[in-house]
């Protein structure tokens, strides 16, 4: 199959489609459980963004389908007055992002690269390019740095054969891309990260003598200059400060010591510049985060300096040419979140713009997987006199973008898909007539969000006598002669005259490319050595202080703990939060609350007000929540009776009793991921009731819960929910949420919003003040007591009473935030509260809760006052009392040598033999297997037949032949059958939904990924501290699961205030690794980027990473020059395949040579149709009997598929035919399924995709297992089968040649073991060393 076409040089690659006589489904239904597409979700605030969507989508929908008389083209009408049209964007301040202002960082020298890549090429990926307009000679970008052909190279003037060497032109650690000359030819413009590392525009002089003239090699020409080069960079890699000298030897060797700035932006970032006819400004895409990563363009103007100008371009300067549209039923408010813009603006004259646009997305949400033969671009006009607007070239068919105009500006050329070929069109202006003059192009990536281009720039010649187009495709730059028709139009020049032939032909090159490299992240984290000893739990959530702030109850690993404050040793300023060596005696330690089934999950504790009573919730699969009242003196516990079945928690007790009755006030919620929507899902919100206090001296083991009633209100169940009484009064309740918090009357129901966060994390407000009234407030006659703190942008801040305005928005902006904000977390923290009395603010970062009295904050007054930026932290942090919480529970090792010795202690033991027998209770054998130890990386050193396996509590003992563990008798013995036996599988980019729920049910999500062999998972995004404390309930053995690793919350660069982070500085970047390494410590080895818009700021994280021990595994994310440097740059891996699908030789070899792994989840491909939907279209999901074992069946009935697209619409055969030629030269691919659903039976089918671009059997389970594990630096311990690791295996059926059969049936799993112990795959009921399976929710109807 043809994947990628050329008319001279077809490209082929991919995999047929597997057959099947399964009837192939016809309706399509889209999933609404899936973490889709790598973006961190927020459910809560994307339900409000799709309600307010909803009417406008419909309207628009109907209009596109029934209203409209062809195939869409914009979401306005294609004219329009520009003098009566009102612009969407006359509202849009663009004020909020960044929050601060970047320190000072130089990406070039703030930044280590002690290594050079030197290698030559012939070929190159993406080939952004123009065309001198006097010369003809070319120049084009190419992994990152500017090169020159001279025009002979195709013109014919002196060519005799053989390849041109492009020189190089502007080179060195800055990102060049998309050069584009002057209209006269005497500069040149491009676009460049240097500086901080955000996407500018540039320009420099260019010389006369063309290419010869701009080679940088001529700088360095002599020994002497050649020695002082290396002296640089060698003190440069040294981290030696470049003096002025060193600077311009630096910038004049790299082609940029006349370089000035056109643009000067620090968020927001440039490209796809055009010169306007007049050399004097130029016209380029302007992106614009929403609260998706995803960069919508508007047109700006840029005024271009002159090089003798030393004046500093101000930040964000330009003009607005072009914004986007606003969807039928938005406000400008909402202009921010419109995710759709224009791009690839060119100017058509002197006051008139052309540009295209994606005008299937008409809802203002970017959407993936289009269909690019039904279109997805069109291209506009417009006169920026008149306002009037006009549709060039439409939709339909195959779409239509990167429009490029003739030197006479008469014809338009761009590209567009047509059947399984990429074609170039002409259109003549004059006539109206369209040309297809080519169909030897690479697909276009129109269906993906594209900040490279949808195509690469190309250029007319300059010969108006021999026209012609230069263009890259499939590895090329290629010549396509143009000729002129009867009516004057241009057209394919087809003719051969002269002994020329005038088809297309390919301009041979070859290049020196030398590029300087970052260390690539690695670390070495040794798994079972911090598994072996006791555990100690440092993720803990759920916390509430006693009345005086002196006490404090939380949750952690599914259990609830009493902590007393005070008396810390610990040092708050020196105070390092992933040090433990805090923990040596520096704090009392924690106990358990009081409880009466040692082995449930226990959450939601709270103390009783003025009594030695504590309330917390037990949970069961099948009954869901109870509650247990515990007396925290004596111990004693009694289980409180009359509360319904259903999920409950948040449960808090009145201060005031009336005859000895207290109130109680409880949330009740409806279904969610763990425990589904079937059961108890009625009557959500809030509920009141009584209850009295139990004597001591009784012998009664319950207490009632009675006159239990709703309470209707406005507040989100789902959403944080922290309930308090208001002065311990029982007839009103605070009812705190993540952004507001509302007085609810229990005698009426009447609420009043006392405080309101802006996309706030958590926000609580004091038990024992109140907001003044607006009125009073201006009269100043009210001070109260009270106020309000909040999680914003990960740090917890305090804002006074009188900063509390009920009816604005409070959050940590610098210049919006509330006066006399006051920062109170030094590197983060979560799960807020005040104490009953509210003098004391608590929260927890890691295992450390801190403390702050609000009688010590004056003395900070003058600190908060003067800092802006960071409001006081530097002397707030002095104030605060730090306690370690130290508690531990039994690693999964030690509790499964203890429950097998107990197996046998509680069998009859009548004989010496059989007592012997005893010392081997904790040993595993497995004998007549077929073993690919994936030890070694060659399969003829990893594969045994006949072989055994003894595993000893939990680790590999030995590997070997039949006679290995023969005579340790009392063993439990596994006959494989000849079946084969591989280390466990690695998910190395998975994701799941059910962490954020409020109940420690069990997991069927993690039961499914272990039903399918996957023993370890690493989720590149997952909340912070909550991601562990399901970790916790796991490794506790409250439930069964995978390893689980993650790299917390995504730091993340667009516009969602809950997650923004800029890392402005190096003090950014050390907190927010640090705030994720103190949720887990040894367990937490890696972190995320994802899209943010400065690679200053990625470096920050990166030289923060090296002092903490992290790795970096960044978000893909669609931006091909992004991706490239997160290759130079170091990070350890790149999560999603590079956009450009087919890579050619400068990208495979910088690639692969680099260090940097590859998770290319072929399962939601950039480009075209996702994997996913293949499976859904050719297997029967919903009917999938063991899927339907261990997995929500409302989710399996969504996952029907049908699609008609042509098996070339799937651009992820040729990346995987890309990842499988860097295999081969050595790369370090893994399997990652994105957490797409089904989980499990998902990860087998990125097998598959990873197979079929070239990859042998082998080497797919080598990416799996040992390759995984090498990259994340876990080999010691995982990712093969190897004396002294850890016993992660999957044991196959026999009759499974794994090595020759279909790869997708590694599926079928006979058994998984993790760290020794051993399930049955398909029932997952524990097989060794307790035969028992345990219970899920009712999550099923049937």
């Amino acid at each position: 199959m043809v994947l990628e076409t050329s008319d001279s040089n077809s490209e082929k690659g991919g995999f047929p489609p597997p057959t099947t006589t399964k009837e192939v489904p016809t309706t399509y239904y889209t999933t609404t459980y899936s973490y889709r597409y790598g973006e961190q979700a927020n459910t809560r605030r994307l339900l409000l963004a799709i309600l307010k969507l909803a009417t406008c989508l419909c309207l628009a929908s109907w209009i596109y389908r029934f209203a409209l008389p062809g195939p869409a083209t914009l979401p306005l009408p294609s004219k329009y007055s520009g003098a009566l049209r009102d612009d969407p964007a006359s509202e849009f301040a663009d004020d909020d992002f960044p929050l601060r202002v970047h320190e000072p960082w130089d990406i070039s020298v703030d930044f280590p690269y002690p290594r050079t890549l030197s290698y030559e090429v012939t070929e190159g990926t993406w080939l952004r390019l123009d065309v001198h307009p006097v010369s003809g000679d070319i120049v084009f970008d190419m992994a990152g740095d500017l090169y020159c052909l001279p025009a002979d190279a195709y013109s014919g003037a002196g060519r005799v054969g053989g390849r041109t060497e492009a020189v190089p032109v502007l080179t060195g650690v800055p990102h060049d891309a998309d050069p584009r000359f002057s209209p006269e030819g005497d500069r040149l413009a491009f676009k460049s990260d240097a500086g901080l590392g955000a996407d500018n525009l540039w320009v420099m002089p260019w010389a006369a003598d063309g290419c010869t003239a701009m080679d940088v090699r001529a700088h360095v020409s002599s020994s002497h200059e050649l020695e002082l080069k290396i002296q640089d960079e060698e003190l440069l890699a040294r981290g030696m400060k470049e003096t002025d000298e060193r600077k311009l030897r630096r910038l004049t060797g790299e082609g940029r010591a006349d370089a000035r700035r056109i643009t000067n932006e620090t968020y927001n970032w440039v490209s796809d510049l055009r010169w306007h006819p007049s050399g004097d400004k130029v016209v380029a895409t302007k992106r614009y985060y929403s609260s998706r990563s995803l960069g919508a363009g508007e047109g700006w103007e840029f005024s271009v300096p002159t090089f003798n100008t030393k004046s500093q371009i101000e930040v964000g300067a330009g003009k607005r040419l072009v914004s986007k549209n606003l969807p039928m039923g938005w406000t400008k408010a909402d202009y921010v979140e419109q995710q759709i813009g224009y791009e690839q603006f060119i100017w058509a004259g002197d006051d008139a713009l052309i540009y295209a646009g994606n005008v299937r997305d008409v809802d203002g949400s970017y959407t993936y997987s289009k269909d690019v033969h039904k279109g997805i671009y069109a291209i506009f006009g417009r006169n920026l006199t008149t306002g009037a607007e006009e549709t060039l070239v439409s939709v339909s068919p195959g779409g239509a973008s990167r429009p490029t105009l003739s030197r006479d500006g008469r014809t338009l050329a761009f590209v567009r898909r047509v059947r399984d070929k990429e074609a170039l069109v002409l259109k003549d202006l004059n006539t109206g007539t369209l040309h297809h003059v080519w169909h030897g192009l690479t697909y276009d990536l129109s269906t993906i969000y594209a900040p490279m281009g949808t195509y690469p720039s190309f250029a007319f010649t300059p010969s108006l006598s021999s026209p012609g187009i230069i263009i890259w495709a499939a590895g090329q730059i290629w010549h396509v002669p143009l000729a002129r028709n009867a009516e004057g139009e241009l057209v394919a020049a087809t003719k051969v005259t002269n002994n020329t032939d005038l088809a297309p032909n390919v301009i041979p090159f070859t290049a020196h490319i030398s590029k300087k490299l970052a260390e690539t992240r690695r670390v070495k984290t040794d798994v079972r050595k911090f598994e072996s000893g006791p555990q100690r739990i440092r993720a803990f959530t759920q916390l509430a202080l006693d009345e005086a702030g002196g006490r404090a109850v939380f949750a952690g690993a599914g259990q609830t703990w009493v902590q007393v404050l005070g008396n810390s040793l610990i040092n708050p300023t020196t105070l390092d939060p992933i040090d433990d060596a805090n923990f040596l005696g520096t704090s009392k330690p924690a106990q358990r609350i009081p409880h009466l089934h040692p082995s449930a999950g226990y959450y939601s504790p709270s103390f009783v007000p003025a009594s030695s009573f504590a309330l917390h919730a037990r949970w069961d699969n099948l009954h869901f929540s109870s509650l247990e009242l515990a007396d925290l003196e004596s111990g004693q516990v009694w289980n409180v009776v009359g509360l319904p079945k259903g999920r409950w928690f948040g449960a808090v007790a009145s201060g005031t009793a009336e005859n000895g009755v207290r109130t109680v006030v409880l949330v009740k919620t409806g279904g969610d991921v763990l425990t589904g929507n079937v059961v108890a899902t009625a009557q959500t919100g809030v509920w009141l009731g009584e209850i009295t206090l139990p004597s001591l001296s009784l012998s009664l083991d319950t207490v009632a819960l009675n006159n239990l009633r709703h309470v209707p209100s406005s507040i989100d169940p789902s959403d944080v929910v922290k309930l308090s009484f208001v002065d311990g009064e029982a007839s009103e309740v605070l009812v705190q949420q993540s952004d507001r918090a509302l007085r609810l009357s229990l005698r009426d129901g009447a609420e009043q919003v006392v405080a309101q966060g802006k996309e706030t994390d958590e926000l609580i407000f004091s038990p024992s003040g109140s907001v003044s009234s607006k009125s009073s407030r201006r009269a100043e006659r009210n001070n109260a007591a009270g106020g309000a703190a909040f999680i914003s942008l990960f740090h917890v801040y305090y804002a006074p009473p009188s900063s509390v305005d009920s009816e604005k928005e409070m959050w940590a902006k610098p210049g919006k935030a509330p006066k006399n904000l006051a920062r109170l977390s030094g590197d983060g923290g979560h799960d807020v509260v005040f104490s009953g009395d509210g003098s004391v603010i608590g929260w927890f970062l890691g295992p450390y809760l801190h403390t702050l009295p609000l009688s010590r904050l004056p003395s900070c007054k003058g600190a908060i006052g003067v800092d802006s930026s960071t409001f006081g932290i530097d002397c707030v942090r002095g104030l605060l009392d730090v306690t370690a919480v130290d508690v531990a529970y039994t690693p999964d090792v030690q509790r499964l040598s203890n429950e097998a010795h107990q197996s046998i202690a509680n069998g009859a033991q009548k004989s010496m033999q059989e007592h012997a027998a005893g010392s081997n209770a904790d040993v595993v054998i497995i004998h007549n297997a077929t073993v690919l130890s994936m030890a070694n990386g060659v399969l003829t050193q990893d594969l045994r037949s006949g072989a055994s396996v003894v595993i000893r509590s939990g680790v590999v003992e030995a590997v070997g032949g039949p006679g290995v563990g023969e005579g340790l008798r009392g063993a439990f013995v596994i006959n494989a059958e000849g079946g084969y036996v591989v280390p466990g599988f690695i998910d190395a980019h998975a994701h799941w939904s059910g962490t954020g729920d409020k109940y420690p049910a069990t997991s069927w999500e993690m039961q499914t990924f272990l039903a399918y062999g996957v023993t370890t998972l690493h989720n590149p995004s997952l909340h912070n501290s909550l991601g562990y404390v399901e970790r916790g309930r796991i490794e506790s053995g409250l439930m069964a699961g995978p390893r689980l690793f993650h790299t917390g919350t995504v730091i993340y660069g667009a516009s969602e205030y809950s997650i923004h982070q800029d890392i402005a500085s190096m003090r950014e970047a050390r907190e927010a690794l640090v705030r994720i390494k103190a949720e887990a410590g040894d367990a937490s080895w890696s972190y995320k980027n994802y899209n943010l818009p400065t690679r200053a700021a990625r470096q920050r994280l990166l030289t923060a990473a090296r002092e903490l021990g992290m790795l970096c595994v960044p978000e893909g994310g669609m931006n091909y020059d992004w991706d490239l440097t997160y290759i130079v740059d170091g990070m350890t891996t790149i999560e999603h395949n590079i956009p450009v699908s087919k890579l050619y030789d400068d990208i495979l070899t910088l690639y692969t040579m680099s260090g940097t792994g590859s998770t290319p989840t072929h399962i939601v491909d950039y480009g075209g149709m996702f994997g996913e939907q293949y499976l859904w279209a050719t297997e029967d999901i919903p009917n999938d009997l063991k899927l339907r074992t261990h997995t929500r069946h409302d989710i399996l009935e969504e996952l029907s598929e049908s699609t008609s697209r042509p098996f070339n619409s799937m651009a992820l055969w040729n990346v995987s035919a890309s990842v499988a030629n860097m295999v081969h030269r050595g790369l370090r691919a893994h399997i990652g399924a994105h957490g797409e659903p089904p989980l499990g039976l998902m990860y087998h089918q990125e097998m598959f995709y990873a197979k079929a671009g070239g990859l042998s059997n082998y080497e797919v389970i080598r990416a799996a297992t040992a390759d995984a594990a090498i990259t994340f630096g876990l080999f010691d311990s995982l990712g093969s089968i190897s004396a002294g690791k850890l016993a992660d295996l999957v044991v196959f059926p026999p009759g499974f040649d794994l090595l020759q059969d279909d790869i997708r049936q590694t599926r079928n799993v006979r058994y998984v073991i993790r760290g020794g112990r051993v399930w049955d795959a398909a029932t997952m009921e524990e097989m060794w060393p307790v035969k028992r399976k345990q219970v899920l929710p009712p999550f099923n109807a049937e």
